[in-house]
């Protein structure tokens, strides 16, 4: 921002303008001058020096920036000065530096130490930060906003998402302990995400975001759908765990997913990246943008693309009227729009604007493989599922406006709308020659004449699902941020209301055709829309939240209380039935930290949460799932931050446990309450940079996330459906896909103008379902068993990535690596119909412009 102001008789323009977000300043002179001026700056007031301070929302949180300038600072009335010049100079000010004070001795000199994974990553925060006047919404803002929150929370920037080329977000999240990612298609496309234990099917029970909006196509309604935002294209990843939740919903027993898109730059910027890999993939992400400054005041825009396609890891069964076995991948592009104007007005205010959009084509499969075919060829796929593709369609958008009222009072308000279609062709079930119907996991497990018309090896019949969902969903919320600060306490108070609506519209219909030995297939019977379901189901909700931040000295309590009335309804347009019911939750909890010494600060906190059932679930008086989750941990930072840790105790109680109608996986059956389960476990998180400890003149980093948990049923599971995930599961045992333990570690070395990283994942084998037998039987209510191939163990794994760069030249980088080096072959999950893989060893090269 450009500003004209007189102090003194003097005349000032071109002032720097530092926004820092969240209340979460990356230098420590500022994180103080958000309570009371620093020592330094009363000074200058007596010197006949001005300072203005502005206020505004971001999120939920408080977003300060000081102005300091001075005619005789030689940092502060300086076009073009950064923050770290300000920072030292406001630093000299406060030590009392100035021609008066008496020389002293300078340390020796030596080498700058080379910056740290932290450092680096909060100063590249910081530099967007100063390429946009406001950056998008975020719920944590920064990895030192992280480290001061008073429950478990992590931030990702853009190096570590793109450090080994990442899309796939069961990859990225492997560096957050607590989280456990279960893939699914191996490319990242439909995760099935768990914190702390809590059932990962479609990642239902947890909260996603973009930018602060809610983001799953139908959140309330229908939680479990086939959308997550593409990692690929994001700026940050941000997760909340436990007590730091409870300002967002609707499931706080799970926690918080918030992808943080590209921000508009401040200054004019164009950036390219692309890369080409195995499986003829192609990967570009691309956007240009810059923030003027015009009459009516400062005019932000950003364009942005990205684009992935590939042939996919897998080969389909070639027969004489099918050749095409080697396309198995996707096309996906998303285009984003963001507008944004800063008025000169009286009041700081911001208005922006966003609209993206998806296109997806994928030809995958729910179908898996049996336990012979697996093992000889685990990229193996059937001839029968030629036909299954999926495509989808997404748009998404919201208008935010910031005001700052006075000094100590913001407020943000955002309305926002999406609108999502997909439909899912593939394979629901299968007759024989005899006529006996079945479904595909019993198939494959079976073996037999089923199995065979799989293999296009025997005449039979298939039935194919027209998965056809249409979503909507949009809102208004507003939040209002309130310090206020006495003797000796401070209060952050936030409070914030939203109304939303959600709804999801299924129209399917079945097709069927004719297998003929030797894998010829035709289509007998086209179908009638609606025949495979034809129902609605609405959700309106409103909510608020309340939430405190009391400072006292060393102590920081957060206590906070969320409330949500829900009203749905559903109908059948087959049946002819319809239903509608209203339900109430209420969640909240309290947070502490407490700053032990500078670099040692303790936290914990008590969190109950709930996660509300879908409108039908909810009419067949289905429960909400309820919570109580307690966390006990304490992170470290050295003086030098050459090393960081954080280890954290865990126990969270869940009654209730939902159940998502996407029961087994498989899109089959009804929600249901299955019962209590107890979670508990220990997080480490560690970064050391040795290059820092030794002052060498390069960056030698090491960090490491580990994650022990037990999560088990307490007591035997309430559900005897034989296709419930949940089925069978008896007192103690062990939740579906929750390993016991993971970790993920790496290292790198990273000069001027090269760098090399290598990295490790591990993670444990599971149960895939909670009767936690080792074999693919399920046991029917009649105790009977039937073979089934969603039953049984994953494999445990190891896998190595690797990649590199070189700086060409300024602006140009080369890059490079290999993900999962030594081609790994495991089996990730046996959802939804039987035994699936990890992709394979995937190399890539590419290059980045940045100019």
């Amino acid at each position: 921002m450009r500003y004209d102001d007189r102090c003194d008789g003097h005349s000032y323009t071109d002032l720097i303008l530092t926004v820092i977000v969240n209340k979460n300043p990356p230098m420590a002179w500022l994180e103080e001058a958000n309570r009371q001026p620093p020592k330094g700056v009363l000074e200058s007031l007596r010197h006949g020096q001005c300072i203005y301070a502005a206020q505004a929302i971001v999120g939920a949180g408080l977003a300060s920036a000081f102005f300091l300038f001075s005619p005789d600072s030689s940092f502060a009335g300086e076009a073009g000065a950064t923050q770290e010049e300000m920072a030292e100079g406001v630093a000299r000010q406060d030590s009392g530096d100035d021609a008066d004070q008496p020389e002293t001795e300078a340390p020796p000199a030596g080498p700058d130490p080379p910056p740290t994974e932290s450092t680096k990553a909060d100063a590249e925060a910081s530099r967007m930060s100063s390429l946009s006047a406001l950056p998008t919404v975020s719920v944590i803002g920064s990895h030192q906003a992280a480290r001061e929150m008073p429950g478990s929370a992590h931030y990702l920037d853009t190096e570590q998402i793109e450090r080994q080329n990442y899309q796939n977000v069961d990859q990225v999240l492997r560096r957050i302990p607590g989280v456990y990612a279960r893939q699914e298609d191996g490319l990242g496309l439909f995760p099935n995400i768990s914190l702390r234990g809590v059932d990962s099917t479609r990642s239902a029970k947890v909260t996603l975001m973009e930018d602060g909006v809610l983001t799953a196509p139908a959140p309330y309604s229908a939680p479990a759908a086939y959308y997550s935002p593409t990692v690929g294209r994001m700026n940050a990843l941000e997760i909340l765990k436990g007590s730091s939740q409870v300002k967002y919903g609707p499931h706080t027993t799970g926690g918080v997913v918030n992808y943080v898109s590209t921000p508009i730059p401040g200054e004019q910027r164009a950036y390219i990246r692309t890369t080409f890999g195995t499986d003829n993939e192609l990967i570009a992400h691309t956007y240009a943008g810059e923030t003027l400054e015009t009459e009516l005041g400062s005019v932000g825009w950003l364009i942005e693309g990205y684009f992935r396609s590939n042939d996919g890891f897998k080969q389909i069964d070639e027969t004489a009227s099918f050749v095409d076995g080697d396309d198995t991948g996707f096309t996906r592009y998303e285009p984003m729009v963001k507008l944004a104007w800063e008025p000169n007005s009286r009041n700081y205010q911001r208005f922006e604007a966003k609209l993206g959009y998806t296109d997806m084509d994928a030809n995958l499969t729910y179908l898996g493989l049996s336990e012979e075919d697996f093992k000889a060829d685990p990229f193996r796929r059937y001839t029968s599922t030629r036909f299954d593709n999926i495509k989808i369609t997404q748009l998404r958008s919201y208008l935010r406006h910031i005001i700052a009222v006075g000094d100590n009072v913001a407020v943000t308000t955002t309305g926002y709308y999406n609108s999502f279609q997909r439909n899912w062709f593939k394979l629901h079930d299968l007759k024989d020659a005899g006529g006996t119907r079945k479904s595909p996991s019993e198939a494959i497990a079976e073996g037999g004449s089923h199995l065979d018309v799989l293999r296009g090896e025997a005449d039979g019949e298939l039935r194919l699902r027209n998965n056809s969902r249409d979503y909507y969903l949009g809102g208004i919320e507003s939040v209002l941020d309130w310090r206020i600060e006495r003797k000796r306490i401070t209060h952050d108070v936030t409070g914030g209301l939203r109304y939303h609506f959600d709804e999801i519209r299924r129209n399917q219909k079945d097709e069927l055709f004719s297998v003929r030995a030797g894998g010829d297939i035709a289509q007998t019977d086209p179908g009638v829309q609606g025949n495979a379901g034809n129902r609605r189901q609405r959700t309106r909700a409103i909510a608020g939240f309340v939430q405190d931040a009391m400072s006292i000295g060393k102590w920081t309590v957060t206590p906070g209380i969320r409330y949500e009335f829900l009203d749905q309804d559903h109908k059948d347009f087959n049946k002819g039935s319809s239903g509608n019911s209203t339900m109430s939750l209420l969640s909240g909890g309290v947070g502490l930290t407490y700053q032990a010494s500078d670099p040692v600060l303790i936290f914990g906190g008590v969190h109950r949460g709930v996660s509300p059932p879908g409108p039908r679930a909810a009419d067949k008086g289905l429960s909400a799932e309820t919570s109580i989750a307690v966390e006990l941990g304490s992170r470290y930072s050295s003086p030098n931050e050459a090393l960081g840790a954080e280890f954290v105790g865990f126990f969270t109680r869940f009654d209730d446990l939902i159940v998502i109608d996407n029961i087994g996986g498989a899109g089959t059956g009804d929600s249901e309450n299955v019962g209590k389960v107890n979670s508990y476990g220990i997080e480490l998180a560690a970064d050391f940079d040795l290059g820092v400890q030794q002052r060498w003149s390069f960056s030698n980093p090491y960090w490491g996330a580990f994650t022990w948990t037990k999560a088990q049923c307490d007591g035997d599971a309430v559900s005897d459906d034989p296709e419930s995930l949940f089925a069978g599961c008896k007192d103690g045992n062990d939740i579906p896909y929750v390993p016991q333990y993971q970790f993920a570690a790496g290292t790198g070395v990273h000069f001027h103008r090269a760098g090399l990283d290598i990295e490790f994942q591990f993670v444990d084998e599971s149960f895939s379902t909670g009767s936690n037998t080792s074999e693919q039987i399920k046991i029917l209510s009649d105790g009977s068993a039937q073979p089934d191939s969603r039953f049984g163990k994953t494999d445990s794994y190891l896998t190595a990535d690797v990649s590199g760069y070189l700086q060409v030249r300024e602006g140009v980088r080369l890059i490079g690596g290999i993900q999962n080096l030594f081609d790994e072959q495991y089996l990730v999950s046996r959802h939804p119909l039987g035994p699936r893989p990890g992709r394979g060893r995937y190399v890539y090269g590419g290059v980045a412009f940045d100019f």
